[in-house]
């Protein structure tokens, strides 16, 4: 008999939807195990939360499992501990991601006569936010956030580049909130989920 499986969809897997790493796994499992140390939950419900995040099939399972919990304190502090990221777009402009890199609380974007590109949808961010100072002065900045991220787009001034949001309001419980700050400049400033093509690069359409 010949396995079936599924057509593949032509719309974009939402966030939560997506298959879920052993990775993904061992991560909330070091989560709840920091948690029941803590005091957070007690091990009758650990033993249920590990078991059930060890079979998890998808991130929205493992989000589940976390949903009522803080980041860790090592993963976070160690985040927070990092020197601000600061990029400039000079002339050729500057880029980080998508492929994966480790993400400080704080980062500076100056964007320059080249622009700027900070692309968060393959990284691993355990911070509850993560402060984005940007500035498109000639050429612009454009961050780029997974689906299911929140954006907070009330401390940036616009400027005459302006700031174009096209990210949704779903926030998914346990994901980052990212705070834009700054200054849209002549360039602007540019906050948006990825694209078809840059979803089919993921995997994700």
């Amino acid at each position: 008999m010949t396995a079936q499986f599924p057509e593949p969809s032509p719309r974009p897997v939402p966030t939560e939807a997506l298959r879920a790493s052993h990775n993904d796994r061992e991560a909330v499992v070091e989560q709840l195990r920091d948690a029941a140390a803590e005091g957070r939950i007690d091990f009758d419900e650990l033993d249920a939360r590990l078991e059930r995040a060890l079979t998890a099939k998808t991130h929205g399972e493992l989000a589940l499992l976390t949903a009522d919990l803080p980041p860790t304190h090592s993963s976070s502090a160690a985040a927070e501990s990092l020197s601000p990221l600061v990029l400039k777009g000079g002339i050729s402009g500057a880029s980080r991601g998508p492929g994966r890199w480790e993400v400080p609380g704080h980062v500076v974007a100056h964007g320059g006569v080249g622009g700027v590109s900070l692309d968060f949808t393959r990284v691993e961010c355990r911070l509850a936010e993560v402060v984005v100072e940007a500035y498109g002065e000639t050429s612009g900045v454009t961050v780029v956030i997974p689906d299911g991220w929140g954006v907070d787009t009330g401390g940036i001034d616009p400027g005459f580049g302006g700031l174009t949001d096209r990210t949704t309001p779903d926030r998914l419980p346990g994901t980052p909130l990212i705070r834009l700050t700054g200054s849209g400049g002549i360039g602007g400033v540019v906050v948006r989920h990825p694209s078809k093509r840059e979803r089919r690069k993921l995997g994700t359409s």
